[in-house]
């Protein structure tokens, strides 16, 4: 029987450099997505998938993801004084319980690898994900909900799967494939932003990630690797042979927010999902095209 997956790390150290200004401030997770940050879509994936424990990894400037999974009393009490019960509640479904939460700093900007080795004393020796906010999902089942039925039944790691085009390989960690049967996908190998000429696949990872506790102790070994940085993939690696491992190719679309045209997508995508202004928002939209 496989240790259940209890806890959860969110890497939210990045400076958004991209959507500056706006960022100088303002955490890019905490961006809004229609009404929601992008970090709360996260958690709220971590939750249906059964995480009780979730391990946010900071840096300089993010107080304000701690302030949003935090009560806030006085404005609660100006709502509630409105008649707005239904806002208070829907507030509250985002919210962690007390204790659930817990936030560790990545002092210096070494990789994602580096980010989660940070939590590493927080996960006691247990199987974990990892979720990456910037890759927001839209589906009809939650990405991590179905990686964690399929990690019950295999055991091992579990990672999750797109194809992209060849040309584009060299953005991601790419698979190199075994047995696929159309969705799972055993994975022999994995290479961190390949050249297009020496892909193994167009299998590309997203960020979403369960994982074998062992990983710390090859992340603290603090190799540096593409990008100069302490990549995960390059841990991950040596993870393959140990035990199961193996890749889910995702259902439903995913939007890169960590780029203005992703997150301008999923804004548009999200809209067009919520029946309270779908409506509207294609209105708005064939508006906008006829006078531009």
């Amino acid at each position: 029987m496989v240790k259940p997956i209890r806890k959860a790390i969110f890497p939210v150290a990045g400076l958004g450099t991209r959507f500056l200004p706006a960022t100088k401030a303002l955490p890019k997770v905490m961006l809004p997505i229609v009404d929601k940050p992008l970090i709360e879509y996260a958690v709220d994936e971590a939750r249906a998938a059964g995480i009780e424990e979730f391990i946010f990894v900071t840096g300089r400037g993010k107080t304000a993801i701690e302030n949003h999974f935090d009560y806030h009393v006085e404005l609660e009490e100006a709502l509630r004084d409105n008649d707005r019960h239904d806002v208070v509640e829907e507030m509250h479904l985002s919210q962690p319980e007390p204790g659930q939460v817990a936030y560790v700093r990545q002092m210096e900007a070494l990789g994602l690898g580096h980010a989660v080795w940070c939590a590493r004393h927080l996960i006691n020796n247990e199987p974990f994900a990892v979720l990456l906010a910037d890759d927001l999902i839209l589906s009809e089942r939650p990405c991590l909900v179905e990686m964690v039925e399929t990690y019950e039944k295999h055991g091992g790691n579990v990672i999750s799967l797109m194809e992209v085009p060849e040309e584009d390989t060299a953005r991601y960690g790419v698979v190199d494939p075994g047995e696929d049967d159309g969705r799972l996908v055993e994975v022999l190998d994995l290479v961190e932003k390949p050249d297009p000429a020496a892909a193994p696949s167009n299998l590309a990872i997203v960020g979403r990630y369960i994982l074998q506790p062992r990983i710390m102790d090859y992340l603290g070994l603090g190799i540096i690797g593409a990008g100069n940085e302490i990549q995960l993939t390059d841990s991950m690696v040596k993870l393959i042979g140990d035990g199961p491992f193996h890749g889910l190719r995702l259902k439903g679309t995913r939007f890169d927010c960590g780029t203005k045209l992703g997150f301008l997508e999923a804004n548009v995508a999200f809209a067009l999902r919520r029946p309270d202004m779908s409506a509207a928002v294609r209105a708005g939209i064939t508006r906008i095209l006829g006078e531009f």
